[in-house]
């Protein structure tokens, strides 16, 4: 994570959780700290610098048991003791719960600030002239995989095929695969025999990164690269089966897929059912998504750029 945050130009410093930040950290005196985490690892960490002002969570140093360290976090605390309030009575954001737990002022939907380097940027642009097979089609992202926490947050191999056939049959042409070093095998299954194109999947979070910013649509599960996504201004076409859609702010650039499965969401690591939620999810619905990001992206797309959709109607 901290390759996201280093070289970030409103960021003085990124340290670790290594024995040689950890001792860096313990020489640094700051006006507040920020503990989002609800762990004893991150209090540990607080433990090892000084701060005058702490907001967030903090650990009872007898039982270990995490606590809001202010009131203003006590919702969000709550919220992970009590699964209906979270999965059916919350209707805010994480990022909303995340702000308020801080005590971080009004909330103004402040959108996701990550940044890239120049050298990096027109690689973006390089990899998109190479992707655009098809100059009048936007390039399409398949984020295929997810945490090993979750693996039904990730659609089946089969599943993905079936999409990307669909969507070949339509005409479009701009197919890219993208994920990380434990997706590679993954994605040649799901490509094998489809003219899709494989990213790198090998190089890190920052290759990864470039990646998805080269697409102009994503679609993928509730994931890491969803994030990456929205951070990068890309239209999202966002899955979700066990996790909650409405935790996730796409600031207007994108759709919600909700499975049809009555037990969504749950959270479970497992599951035992005969159908999961990840085959509970309609073709059609996709394709209707897919149709508001052709929208906007034909919206984006500079008047000196062709516009015409070279693909059938859905």
């Amino acid at each position: 994570m901290h390759l996201l945050l280093t070289n970030h130009p409103l960021i003085d410093r990124v340290l670790t959780t290594s024995l040689e930040d950890q001792l860096a950290l313990r020489a640094l005196e700051f006006d507040a700290a920020f503990v989002v985490d609800k762990s004893l690892a991150a209090s540990g960490l607080l433990r090892s610098t000084s701060a005058d002002l702490v907001f967030g969570f903090v650990a009872d140093a007898r039982t270990g048991g995490i606590t809001p360290a202010t009131a203003h976090a006590e919702e969000l605390w709550r919220l992970g003791l009590d699964d209906h309030q979270k999965f059916f009575v919350n209707k805010k954001t994480e990022n909303q719960l995340i702000h308020e737990a801080l005590d971080l002022g009004p909330y103004l939907r402040d959108d996701y600030d990550l940044r890239l380097s120049l050298e990096e940027e027109v690689e973006v642009q390089a990899r998109h002239r190479l992707w655009s097979l098809r100059p009048d089609q936007p390039v399409i992202g398949f984020n295929t995989g997810c945490g090993p926490l979750m693996p039904a947050k990730k659609w089946t191999v089969d599943f993905h095929r079936q999409v990307i056939e669909r969507l070949l049959a339509q005409g479009h042409r701009n197919l890219v695969l993208l994920g990380g070093p434990e997706d590679r095998e993954r994605n040649e299954a799901i490509g094998r025999g489809f003219p899709v194109i494989q990213s790198e999947t090998s190089r890190g979070v920052r290759e990864g990164l470039q990646s998805l910013a080269a697409c102009d649509l994503i679609i993928t599960g509730d994931s890491f690269g969803l994030h990456l996504g929205i951070s990068m201004k890309k239209f999202m076409i966002a899955w979700f089966g066990p996790s909650c859609a409405h935790e996730i702010e796409l600031y207007g650039r994108g759709v919600k897929l909700m499975t049809e499965a009555s037990c969504s969401p749950c959270w479970k690591r497992h599951c035992a059912k005969d159908k999961m939620c990840y085959d509970q999810i309609q073709i059609r619905t996709i394709e209707e998504a897919l149709a508001e990001g052709l929208n906007w992206w034909t919206a984006q797309v500079p008047a000196s750029q062709p516009q015409t959709l070279d693909v059938n109607p859905i």
